[in-house]
């Protein structure tokens, strides 16, 4: 009696596995049907707000979502895969969404675009703890690789490392790049008929009329929520930009190779599924980043693309991992501790 009432409760609890993996789903595909429907605009054409600040929603909430029940997985005593391995998780989720919820606010309210800001600091901060709970998870398997598992996870090194060597050579190589015949004409603000400057086939001519003003500076000048100390915060940090590409770049090629070894780890095992998602929303995180550091490269850039739908998969199957591998943790000791009353 007691045992059916246990199994009717946790049937019906708001997370329970079933809840989150069907839930998981429908936001995956709201998410993209938002994007797809709302996401694609016009050469020139900025997002309306409403748009900018409901990606925020979906992005942010399968992140909070996945903190959640990673803390869950590590406070039970229950799970197989570790303890240590959950709290990881928990923590670069949550960092996540920290950097998330602070970099909306430079976009949003701030109208800042910068390159480096504070929630850079969340952002790597979220990869380490990723990595070290992914790592950890590994450890403890002895991988016995074949050789199309060891070939697999090369080749995926390999891929990884050109699309970062390409996302760091695209801004070099599109400013190299030539453009004939383009005529390019700055007038002066005083006088409007006086040209300050002439680029023609590649030759710039000069006059000695006061310069126009710079993107940057226009940007800053119709920046009335932003505050002294983000602006400049914003310039100083702005010279660190080409690193912190770099070494995000690094930490994505390292959650690659660790996340494909991850894979292999469990494959075919009882926790299989579980770290198979954990696994997919590394590589929809992969994929979400370079698209992004790719994005910010370019001129006008505004967050909302459609490729940076990854990064909801990304939360959401980090949710659907959380939750499958504590359903796979809780019947397996269930499982343990019926064998062991029947054996006594």
């Amino acid at each position: 009696m007691s045992s059916s009432a246990e199994r009717s409760s946790g049937n019906l609890s708001p997370l329970s596995s079933q809840t989150i993996i069907y839930g998981g789903l429908a936001w995956a595909i709201i998410s993209l049907l938002f994007f797809l429907l709302f996401g694609i605009t016009s050469p020139g054409q900025e997002s309306p707000f409403w748009y900018l600040i409901s990606t925020y929603f979906l992005e942010c909430i399968p992140f909070l979502v996945a903190s959640i029940l990673c803390f869950r997985n590590w406070r039970s005593p229950q799970i197989a895969s570790g303890r240590n391995v959950w709290l990881g998780l928990a923590l670069g989720n949550l960092f996540y969404l920290m950097g998330d919820l602070i970099f909306g606010v430079w976009e949003l309210y701030f109208h800042l675009n910068p390159d480096v800001s504070l929630a850079d600091v969340f952002y790597l901060s979220s990869y380490v703890c990723l990595g070290v709970g992914m790592f950890l998870a590994v450890i403890p398997r002895r991988l016995n690789l074949e050789l199309w598992q060891g070939l697999t996870i090369v080749a995926i090194a390999i891929v990884g490392m050109a699309l970062a060597a390409l996302l760091l050579l695209a801004p070099s190589l599109e400013s190299s790049t030539p453009e004939s015949g383009d005529v390019t004409i700055a007038y002066s603000i005083s006088d409007s008929t006086t040209p300050l400057g002439v680029l023609e086939n590649n030759a710039m001519v000069i006059s000695a009329e006061p310069s126009e003003i710079t993107n940057s500076e226009a940007n800053q000048s119709t920046n009335h929520n932003s505050p002294r100390w983000a602006i400049e915060l914003d310039k100083s940090l702005s010279a660190y930009s080409n690193q912190l590409t770099t070494l995000y770049i690094a930490f994505d090629v390292i959650l690659l190779i660790i996340a494909s070894s991850l894979l292999l780890a469990f494959w075919g095992g009882r926790f299989s599924q579980s770290w198979q998602m954990i696994a997919a929303a590394t590589f929809c995180l992969y994929i979400a980043d370079m698209w992004f550091k790719y994005a910010e490269t370019r001129p006008n850039y505004e967050s909302g693309g459609l490729p940076e739908v990854f990064f909801v998969f990304s939360g959401v199957l980090f949710a659907i991992g959380a939750a499958l591998e504590y359903q796979i943790s809780s019947r397996s000791r269930r499982g343990s501790r019926r064998r062991a009353e029947k054996v006594a």
